[in-house]
């Protein structure tokens, strides 16, 4: 393996344990703040599937400002190898959870910890592979634009939910902060 792949396999190993970690921590920031609204956007503000979709978003986005000028002589597409790591991520979670919700009838913390885990490192295999790929600049712009739209729907959603089942905190049937 080369210098360039063994630097990006490194870096993405790193952000998958961060991203576990630091989304971790983030499920109970909002509470630990008394409810600020501003560690809202950034934290789980209730039990919703949409709110733990945005731990990982987040915690990756956090690891990114410390990531990127190590890695950004090595990896290519680093932006759209986020966006579309993230995305997979997100998917992979919504597909675990109402599959198994479905099948279960009910959910489980622990199924729930694993779909969150193995997500995690859907996010890190899809960003590495895009990221050894060649380098395409057109790729990059839009990766970038979907990672900030992506973050603005999460804080816009925190405050400002559709009356959606993803969107629903199944404890107390609210949406969002609400």
């Amino acid at each position: 393996m080369d210098l360039r792949r063994k630097e990006v396999l490194k870096w993405q190993i790193l952000s998958v344990l961060w991203v576990i970690i630091v989304g971790s921590v983030l499920h109970f920031t909002y509470e630990w703040s008394g409810n600020s609204p501003i560690v809202g956007a950034f934290s789980a503000v209730n039990e919703s599937v949409w709110e733990h979709l945005k731990l990982g978003y987040w915690s990756m986005i956090f690891f990114c400002l410390i990531e990127y000028p190590f890695i950004k002589d090595y990896a290519n597409n680093y932006f759209f190898a986020k966006a579309v790591g993230i995305f997979a991520m997100n998917l992979f979670i919504v597909l675990f959870f109402y599959s198994y919700t479905a099948m279960l009838g009910k959910h489980s913390l622990i199924l729930d910890v694993i779909a969150y885990i193995l997500g995690a490192v859907t996010y890190g295999v899809v960003s590495y592979r895009i990221m050894i790929k060649s380098f395409n600049r057109n790729l990059n712009v839009v990766g970038f634009i979907l990672l900030v739209m992506f973050g603005s729907l999460f804080i816009l959603f925190t405050y400002y939910p559709p009356h959606l089942p993803i969107f629903k905190d199944p404890q107390t049937g609210r949406y969002g902060t609400n």
